[in-house]
């Protein structure tokens, strides 16, 4: 399994920082705080999701070229 990339990386911090913002929103009574929280960690979970679009995708195209390449020395060695 590949690693994680820039954007499921940027994606978590965000959620992070969203949920300590949401939380101290509801601690202090602070709705505007609260719902910017909200806000930030939706935002962090869709960037994260991208990045694990783009990194299947990238695992994809990467398993083809493996098939491409396992196929083709086959052909060569038979």
């Amino acid at each position: 399994m590949s690693t994680l990339n820039k954007d499921e990386v940027e994606g978590k911090y965000e959620q992070a920082k969203g949920w300590v913002k949401d939380k101290a929103g509801e601690a202090t009574g602070d709705r505007d705080l609260e719902a910017e929280g909200e806000a930030q960690n939706v935002e962090g979970k869709t960037q994260e999701t991208w990045g694990k679009f783009k990194r299947g995708v990238g695992d994809t195209v990467d398993a083809v070229g493996d098939a491409v390449k396992n196929t083709g020395d086959k052909i060569n060695k038979g």
